[in-house]
């Protein structure tokens, strides 16, 4: 399939990236590169990152975005693999997205979900049922395919060097996986595998301000796409590269029982 690389952006979250670093080290298909970009901290997220043997990449413009996109900018694999600071992959996270990526229906992006951890019982039910069940099961019919989970996912090199200069990666107001799976192009396709899952820290639930404030960007974000890419604009998009895709592969004819893959 290629190489791998792996981008975790990082601002003041030192404990969190330690752990998230160990638990690559025990990957059974290791990174090819591992790309940790620290967004101006100013705690031991450098020292962390260097001593588990992790490429280190400052981008001091603050914001999610700003800094994955520095990483994906940076990383030299076929595949960008993304997880944030808090994100506690299983050992087989890296086995996964590399047996996906290589299916015959080659996506251009493949994404799962996630384990919550920490807080209580009732944050968590929160977390995995009212915030991400929300995500997947509103925003997924909007956009026609599933949306992008930020702590989980990985994408084509080619996809991300096609995307760069489409999404709204200077801004910092903006939900980042959200503006990613905006943009995706007609003909790109976006995958979602339920056995692709992570753990994921509850903090940002742990007060209805912390959820509501996720909630009000979500909107925000929105808001923005669709002023830049009307949705009924985006889905005849869509709809015309899928039905030209559909034509394609019958005059294809798939003869010799492989299926056609878009280019």
């Amino acid at each position: 399939m290629g190489t791998i690389s792996v981008i975790v952006p990082s601002y003041n979250d030192a404990g969190f990236l330690a752990s998230c670093l160990d638990a690559l080290a025990q990957q059974t298909r290791h990174a090819d590169e591992v790309i940790v970009v620290d967004n101006g901290s100013t705690d031991a997220t450098a020292e962390v990152a260097l001593a588990a043997g992790a490429r280190l990449i400052a981008e001091p413009l603050r914001g999610i975005w700003p800094a994955t996109a520095a990483g994906f900018d940076a990383a030299t694999g076929d595949v960008l693999a993304r997880l944030d600071a808090d994100s506690v992959p299983g050992p087989g996270w890296l086995a996964e997205v590399e047996h996906r990526m290589s299916r015959t229906d080659r996506p251009t992006v493949v994404t799962g979900s996630g384990v919550f951890y920490g807080g209580n019982a009732l944050v968590r039910w929160i977390a995995r049922n009212v915030y991400i069940g929300g995500y997947f099961g509103v925003i997924g019919p909007l956009l026609g395919h599933p949306p992008i989970f930020g702590s989980n996912y990985a994408m084509r090199r080619d996809a991300w060097l096609e995307l760069r200069d489409l999404v709204h990666r200077d801004r910092a107001d903006v939900h980042d996986d959200l503006d990613l799976s905006w943009w995706i192009r007609p003909g790109m396709t976006v995958v979602r595998d339920d056995l692709l899952i992570v753990g994921v820290s509850a903090r940002p639930f742990d007060s209805i301000e912390g959820l509501w404030r996720r909630v009000r960007i979500a909107f925000h974000t929105l808001a923005i796409e669709f002023r830049a890419w009307s949705p009924l604009e985006r889905r005849a998009a869509h709809r015309r590269a899928h039905e030209h895709w559909g034509a394609a592969d019958e005059a294809d004819g798939s003869a010799d029982g492989e299926e056609p893959v878009p280019a």
